[in-house]
């Protein structure tokens, strides 16, 4: 029932507010494990993705967006159900390791992962360095991983707001990068920045944003 909505009344309605632009739906495959591996610039990224793709694609939230109480607590429950999102805890290297072991079973079961190997918002919009969860994820499923580029979200939810404005948005699909030579490599820190520095180039040729060259990090808490 949720996925219907999704399909029936969230896409058309967000598509016909919003008309986005959108490149290169064909890149993405209609069937088996695949990573779409974008960058980050706004929290509605995790909505625009799945809206725009060509199928259902899965993304881990944190778990409070699930556990919140009243009908501002039920809206949000729907809300990241309707959007395939997948409950995880964050903070610990514990549950950072769950996280990717959640994002690899969907993948063994032959559905789309949405990652940010950014890890978190660039809030100056520059792209920054990737982590290399994602090519954990792509060697030790064996694949394919479609890179993508978003422009604009940063302007319909600026940081700090909590109501979506109306701005252009455009996503672009980029070719899928195969690994099949590093396949099962995945232990190698060799080959995992290999893997994560090809796929951040190509998102950078789609994005055309300037280059941070360090990681992104959050800012500690006073």
């Amino acid at each position: 029932m949720i996925n219907l909505i999704t399909k029936l009344v969230l896409k058309p309605v967000a598509k016909a507010i919003y008309r986005p632009v959108i490149e290169g739906l064909e890149n993405v495959p209609r069937d088996g494990g695949v990573i779409l591996a974008s960058n980050h610039l706004s929290f509605i990224d995790s909505v625009v993705i799945p809206l725009t793709a060509p199928r259902r694609v899965f993304f881990l939230a944190k778990a409070e967006y699930f556990t919140g109480t009243g009908l501002k607590g039920a809206l949000s429950r729907a809300l990241f159900q309707a959007l395939n999102a997948v409950p995880v805890e964050r903070g610990e290297i514990k549950a950072a390791q769950a996280a990717l072991d959640s994002a690899l079973e969907i993948l063994r079961e032959g559905k789309a992962f949405g990652i940010y190997p950014e890890g978190t918002r660039s809030l100056d919009g520059r792209l920054y360095r990737g982590k290399t969860g994602v090519a954990w994820l792509a060697l030790t499923a064996g694949v394919p991983v479609v890179p993508v580029a978003l422009e604009g979200p940063a302007d319909i939810l600026p940081v700090g707001k909590r109501i979506p404005r109306l701005r252009k948005v455009t996503v672009r699909f980029g070719e899928p990068l195969h690994f099949d030579e590093l396949h099962g490599q995945a232990r190698s820190a060799r080959a995992r920045r290999e893997v994560t520095d090809q796929v951040m180039a190509a998102i950078h040729e789609l994005s055309g944003q300037e280059l941070a060259e360090v990681y992104n990090e959050r800012p500690m808490a006073a």
